[in-house]
């Protein structure tokens, strides 16, 4: 009778019942992809996929040439990264560098932008007649540009640097604003110089962030497929991503689900390392007294610095814009002896001009795919969000169910482990034939809203941890007393304190659903168009203009809404706090 009580009392718990439907989803969203991931390779259909890939006479062009490309691009990417990233926060957080602060909003343009926006600019300028067609602005004005410039290892990294530098800026500029004035200012008064001082408090002091800011840079690098396949592929240079793509997209899916396979398990195990590499060290510097970063003067380095400073952040935040628009109104591809035109914005079908084909804002198509990608954004953003609130409140209602708690953190988590490409293909191998009464999912809408809400869940459940962590657990434990039930006490007291935070999540994961290219390549058909698609369809096809214009509504769509999350958070940071318990 006792344990049947128990039972019985556990059974009317809301919580535990929210806990099994939060579970569940994840199950559905991460765990079952994955699994059908695996099991399409080891089934029949995949039979004798693994040994081809990795020890047959093709696995040097399937797997390990790929792998090499891949792990070169990735630390590339992560080591001028984090040294870009680091300088500017230096130079923003620490230094006296006239206009720091406009450097410091300058320096995280670049990652609200497109990676293939930037990809576009560096080919409109220094793309060669290596694989033919028409060449860039310098080679068009009689500069030769070298092959190894124009395609390959070198502009797939520092197109993928220019892009990625933000994501180490804005952790390495977190940690230096914690460093506090008082133990540099500790420090100088004992006589160390200001080169000691660096090495022995200030860098051990932002070491993760550092290393954060590596990792991070270093597996978007790994499993970024839109650069790769616009600058490498035309020379044949590949990585796992580019490859994987390549297998799926001619039949060759069993060879594609296991290169996906192992795409998850590299960039697993990079991000394993970081983790234990930082594990059990301490690096405190937050002592409970207020101070701020303490200002390094930079005397006759200061002219020089800025000029670094701001090289970098016009070279990637306002040329490629500059360039992409340029690039738009010129009559033939990158070309100004042809003179300017609007065509490709606004003009009417013309035989004479890019093969009869309209402006961008007068193409049905286009403007399709610009309602698809709105409406992509918002319905991931809304449903990534509501599972992360959801996953966060279950664990806070029930503490004490730490083997639950455990799996719903480790599958909201899971997700950030495996690179867009990898997942869309997973849910091909999962939903892209029918389950029982089910049909296929593969060509709907809907197979690309379930892969987007998976790959945004990591981000949506930390960001609702955290907003959620900020509300005193009074609150809720007074409006028990009072008898509210759980969803009464979610929906009228939790969701209007947290929803700032939430919104700002929401923004972020639209803007990163808007300009994705990775996980929806594998995904789109003709029936379900995306800007991101269209863009990478039209650079490959050698439509530059049509291609540069609609990144450029992509772009203009990104920042917006990126400057809209700046405003919602300064808003927020700007209100008087409110005792809350």
């Amino acid at each position: 009778m006792i344990v049947r009580s128990r039972v019985s009392a556990a059974v009317r718990q809301p919580a535990l019942w929210l806990a099994i439907a939060v579970l569940a989803v994840l199950i559905i969203l991460v765990a079952l992809p994955l699994a059908g991931l695996i099991a399409a390779t080891t089934g029949d259909d995949g039979d004798g996929s693994w040994g081809d890939v990795l020890a047959s006479p093709m696995s040097q062009a399937l797997f390990w040439q790929p792998l090499g490309g891949s792990l070169l691009v990735g630390l590339g990417t992560g080591v001028i990264a984090t040294l870009i990233g680091a300088f500017l926060a230096w130079i923003v957080v620490m230094s006296d560098v006239p206009g720091r602060r406009v450097i410091g909003v300058l320096a995280a343009i670049p990652f609200a932008l497109p990676s293939f926006a930037i990809a576009l600019a560096w080919e409109s300028v220094f793309r060669n007649d290596r694989i033919g067609g028409t060449t860039g602005l310098l080679f068009s004005l009689g500069i030769p540009v070298p092959d190894w410039l124009a395609w390959g290892p070198v502009p797939v990294i520092l197109t993928l640097v220019a892009h990625y530098y933000s994501l180490s800026f804005l952790v390495i500029a977190a940690a230096l604003a914690n460093v506090g004035g008082d133990l540099v200012a500790a420090a100088e008064l004992t006589g160390a110089s200001r080169a000691r001082v660096a090495a022995r408090i200030v860098i051990p002091s932002v070491a993760p962030a550092v290393l954060s800011g590596f990792l991070l840079a270093f597996a978007e690098g790994v499993s970024n497929f839109a650069v790769p396949a616009l600058l490498g592929l035309p020379v044949r240079f590949q990585t796992l991503s580019t490859r994987l793509y390549g297998a799926i997209s001619t039949g060759d899916s069993a060879r594609g689900y296991v290169l996906s396979i192992l795409l998850i398990v590299v960039a697993g195990v990079i991000l394993f390392i970081g983790n234990r590499t930082t594990g059990g060290r301490s690096f405190s510097t937050i002592t409970g007294k207020a101070t701020r970063a303490r200002v390094t003067r930079t005397g006759g380095w200061r002219a020089p610095l800025a000029m670094i400073a701001w090289a970098i952040v016009i070279i990637t935040a306002i040329i490629p814009g500059i360039v992409l628009v340029v690039s738009t109104l010129l009559r033939r591809t990158n070309s100004f002896d042809s003179g300017f035109t609007l065509h490709y914005w606004i003009g009417e079908s013309d035989p004479s001009i890019s093969h009869g084909m309209r402006g961008v804002l007068r193409d049905p198509t286009v403007l399709q795919a610009t309602g698809g990608t709105l409406g992509l954004g918002v319905v991931v953003a809304l449903g990534a969000v509501l599972i992360g609130l959801l996953a966060a409140y279950a664990i806070r209602q029930r503490p004490q169910a730490r083997t639950a708690n455990g799996a719903i953190s480790l599958l909201a988590y899971v997700p950030f482990l495996i690179p867009g490409v990898a997942l869309g293909a997973a849910f091909i191998a999962q939903f892209g034939a029918p389950i029982g009464p089910f049909g296929s999912l593969y060509g709907t809408f809907g197979i690309i809203v379930l892969a987007g809400i998976a790959a945004s869940i990591p981000f949506a459940f930390q960001t609702a941890k955290s907003a959620l962590g900020q509300v005193a657990p009074e609150l809720d434990e007074a409006a028990v007393l009072t008898g509210a039930s759980g969803p009464r006490r979610l929906a009228r007291i939790t969701v209007p304190l947290v929803s700032r935070g939430l919104a700002n999540g929401g923004i972020l994961v639209f803007v990163t659903m808007v300009r994705d290219l990775s996980v929806v390549v594998l995904l789109v058909t003709p029936a379900t168009p995306l800007l991101s698609m269209m863009t990478f369809r039209y650079a490959s096809e050698g439509f530059a203009q049509q291609a540069s214009a609609i990144t450029l509504i992509i772009a203009v769509i990104s920042v917006a809404a990126t400057l809209l999350a700046r405003l919602l958070e300064k808003s927020r940071d700007g209100r008087p706090e409110r005792n809350l318990s």
